[in-house]
């Protein structure tokens, strides 16, 4: 993780706000597989994959949102997150 992507974290933490973005999803991974990955990091409130909304295929990314602060540390000082054999981008999310 970047310095600017760490401090995103904290700032994101600091606010009480546990939510991350995940970029490079494979097209087949669903919420339901989403979820369960990241359920080893901590209590996962929600997942979100983004589909798009004419084809109902997936647009490679999502969002996931953790119930406590200690799942959303665990997953994001994991510097690496692979699924289905693509590196995940786990960034902060911004809203």
């Amino acid at each position: 993780m970047s310095s600017t992507s760490a401090a995103a974290a904290a700032g994101s933490i600091a606010r009480g706000v546990q939510k991350l973005f995940v970029g490079n999803l494979p097209w087949t991974i669903s919420t339901k597989e989403l979820k369960t990955y990241f359920s080893k990091y901590g209590h996962v409130n929600s997942t979100n994959v983004i589909y798009d909304k004419t084809t109902g295929i997936s647009r490679g990314y999502g969002f996931i949102v953790f119930s406590t602060r200690e799942g959303f540390t665990n997953a994001t000082n994991n510097r690496l997150h692979v699924l289905e054999g693509r590196v995940l981008d786990i960034q902060p999310a911004t809203s």
